[in-house]
């Protein structure tokens, strides 16, 4: 069913936003870390038109429970909006609040971001419809605005304690570049990841086992880190420094608080690390450091799953150079470098992994680099 057909008028634009797979720096960008992501070329996109009143009509036939929702835009306030309408309900609400003049407006909405799949398919919807609004009432905001502006849609709105990785990787990132995002200040560094120029690719293995972060488990991995930050006396983790993390660890009475300390200390490193050997052409060299990644997100953050930790062990048993999970994890996708004539061997050795554990087959797909938000060309 067309826009049109929806609404009875045409769109005045279409507009998209990527999903994202992180390749190193979990659970860090609410510690004011470190994070290394790449867009996907998988997008939410979004056509629009403006309305006379003050409505905001939402449709999308993807969602679990999609269909037409009907809001009043000057009612908009937490906790009156749920299921996937809250996302960009959220987003009109949060530049309502900032003080952006905006106009009653349609929006259909189209995705194929994997729900629930740690790709991030809430913060596409979101941004997808922060561009749209700001390109539609002309309000001038910067990428890094925008992705604020999302963040505060999930997080205050739709009630989920995100940080800014996600929105920032949907708005910011650039095709063919992985975005090495300082999420303190937001200072942020485009770095090249051409794959297919050393014989790589990325796979994303998508378990189907569906998380949803609103359940508590990820705020109280939030809540853990701001307790050990609290106990050590800092501002947040990213201030306690990988030479001084022994001693750290010893002032922390509580092993679970230890345990989380570990890893966001050590994955902030694990990003500088990453980076590093992309910048001096070593993308090959960066396997290792991607499974230490997962082991620590396993261990120390206790995130994973059975699948995820299968989806890892069959990648690198069948000789992935690195494998680790990639989002907020109880769930969603993991992701493996391999060699580029490996890549379907590997993908095999998987799903026949998967398959004798009595798992549902994964889903598998090569993640290319691709571009962050903006308008379609008509």
């Amino acid at each position: 069913m067309t826009h049109e057909d929806l609404f009875g008028a045409a769109p005045d634009g279409h507009w998209s936003a990527p999903g994202r797979v992180n390749l190193i720096g979990e659970h860090t960008d609410y510690n004011d870390g470190l994070v290394l992501p790449l867009a996907l070329p998988h997008t939410a996109r979004a056509a629009a038109s403006r309305r006379p009143d003050r409505r905001l009509r939402l449709y999308s036939a993807g969602m679990p429970d999609g269909g037409t929702v009907d809001l009043d835009l000057d009612a908009l306030a937490p906790g009156t909006v749920t299921g996937w309408a809250a996302y960009p309900a959220g987003v009109a609400w949060a530049l309502r609040e900032d003080g952006h003049q905006l106009g009653g407006l349609n929006v259909s909405y189209e995705s194929d971001v994997p729900v629930g799949a740690g790709l991030s398919s809430s913060a596409a919807l979101e941004v997808v419809t922060a561009v749209a609004l700001d390109d539609l009432f002309g309000l001038g905001l910067a990428p890094t605005a925008l992705a604020r502006v999302a963040q505060r849609a999930e997080r205050d709105f739709a009630g989920v304690p995100c940080g800014i990785l996600d929105q920032m990787a949907s708005a910011c990132c650039t095709a063919g570049h992985v975005l090495r995002l300082d999420t303190r200040d937001l200072s942020m560094r485009q770095i090249p990841f051409s794959m297919a120029l050393e014989g790589l690719r990325l796979l994303v293995i998508d378990t189907g086992v569906r998380h949803a972060h609103a359940d508590g488990a990820y705020a109280r991995r939030r809540a853990e880190c701001e307790a050990g930050a609290t106990a050590l006396g800092v501002p947040a983790l990213r201030d306690v420094p990988p030479e001084g993390l022994d001693d750290a660890l010893a002032r922390l009475p509580d092993a679970t608080l230890r345990r989380r300390v570990r890893h966001v200390v050590t994955e902030n490193d694990r990003v500088e690390r990453v980076v590093a050997l992309l910048d001096a052409g070593r993308a090959r060299a960066i396997g290792p450091l991607l499974t230490a990644g997962h082991a620590s997100l396993r261990d120390d953050f206790e995130v994973t799953c059975p699948e995820l930790d299968l989806a890892v062990s069959a990648s690198t048993a069948a000789g992935a150079l690195g494998a680790r999970m990639t989002g907020g994890g109880f769930g969603g996708s993991a992701i493996a470098l391999v060699d580029a004539d490996a890549a379907e061997a590997t993908a095999g050795a998987v799903r026949n992994a998967f398959a004798a554990a009595g798992h549902h087959p994964p889903g598998i797909f090569e993640a290319i680099p691709a571009p962050g938000a903006g308008r379609l060309p008509v």
